[in-house]
């Protein structure tokens, strides 16, 4: 199905912003309340339209979005990737517009896909169409905070380790998504222990995620990548998503 997609940005089809925020997906209920992503997602639609990819399927049927900002990361206080990651890049880009400065990288935000297209190759064909949306704009680098989508799988696991497991029959990534940037040329650079950053009160928590959150401690929440931290005596529990840092040169 991948090749008979129909991948443009949305400043060339802004009709598709609505069908695109509309899609269904499997971002698990409480990453939606990530304060950074919650205020700059739809600044990116506003602001950076050509920086986001809109997929339609022969029927014209919304497929897949995907999501990238420019941003300067050779400049005093940078030029690592940020440990951050996922919300430092957020705030670097928009930061880098308001000041006038001109970017040098560009940073994949996200890539999702609609789940009755799931199983089809569209992330990998989104992957290369951000890569190659990146070098039409004049970048010679995309990089990745990536949401390695198996280590939920194994929360109590160190991410630091996830991220550099590999497969024995072939050397690849032992995480799916990490497997598909690897294959597509990219170069796992590091890991980003505070990526994302949710905290809520118990009962957001429970309307969250259906659990009890009655014990203080590490609690594991279907679709989190680590426990999430819960302070009963407090009265609020913390998510703090790991990402791993993925190199595209494209050059």
């Amino acid at each position: 199905m991948d090749q008979e997609l129909t991948i443009t940005t949305l400043a060339e089809r802004p009709e598709l912003e609505g069908p695109m925020w509309s899609m269904k997906h499997l971002w698990p209920e409480f990453m939606m309340y990530d304060p950074v992503g919650w205020s700059h997602m739809g600044r990116i639609v506003r602001e950076f339209p050509e920086y986001v990819l809109v997929a339609t399927d022969p029927d014209g049927t919304l497929v897949a979005r995907g999501f990238s900002v420019p941003f300067v990361l050779d400049a005093e206080g940078r030029r690592t990737l940020p440990e951050r990651g996922w919300d430092e890049v957020l705030l670097w880009a928009f930061s880098d517009l308001r000041h006038g400065k001109k970017p040098d990288t560009v940073s994949a935000i996200e890539i999702t896909v609609d789940t009755a297209f799931l199983g089809r190759g569209v992330s990998h064909r989104m992957l290369a169409e951000m890569r190659e949306n990146a070098r039409r704009l004049g970048f010679s680098e995309l990089v990745a905070p990536v949401r390695p989508n198996g280590k939920h799988l194994e929360a109590a696991a160190s991410i630091h380790e996830y991220a550099f497991r590999t497969r024995e029959s072939d050397g690849l990534p032992h995480d799916p998504w990490l497997r598909v940037h690897v294959r597509a040329g990219g170069r796992i650079e590091a890991v980003a222990p505070a990526s994302m950053t949710v905290s809520g009160s118990l009962e957001q928590w429970r309307k969250w995620t259906g659990l009890p959150f009655d014990a203080d401690g590490p609690v594991e929440v279907q679709g989190a990548l680590v426990p999430v931290h819960c302070e009963t005596g407090r009265g609020y529990a913390v998510y703090v998503e790991p990402n791993v840092w993925v190199r595209h040169p494209i050059a």
